[in-house]
């Protein structure tokens, strides 16, 4: 089971800071919590559902159809065992905003 965490501006996610390596996220954090990456489970690019328009545009917004990179990552709270403790994460970069979003925590 996953959850999509709530609305901010628009989208579905939470802001995070990351710190990204060569083949993705090493690390983020989510509040005051630091969470380091275990594993790089899956990557992949996004665009928003084609059916979000900017109704006072009278079509699709640049920042609804841009496309944005996804990593699915196996993470655990610094300081805590890998073992029994590591979660998985959904952590997506937004170019056109130049943010990084936790969009989906898996159970």
């Amino acid at each position: 089971m996953s959850r999509v965490l709530g609305e901010v501006v628009g989208r579905a996610g939470e802001e995070v800071q990351v710190e990204r390596g060569p083949r993705g996220p090493v690390q983020f954090w989510r509040g005051q919590s630091r969470y380091e990456v275990g594993e790089l489970l899956d990557s992949w690019i996004e665009t928003a559902p084609w059916w979000l328009r900017d109704a006072d545009a009278g079509g699709a917004s640049a920042d609804l159809v841009a496309p944005r990179e996804v990593w699915r990552v196996e993470a655990v709270r610094a300081g805590r065992s890998r073992m029994s403790f590591a979660g998985v994460y959904d952590i997506s970069w937004d170019a056109s905003g130049n943010r990084w979003w936790l969009v989906r925590v898996h159970d």
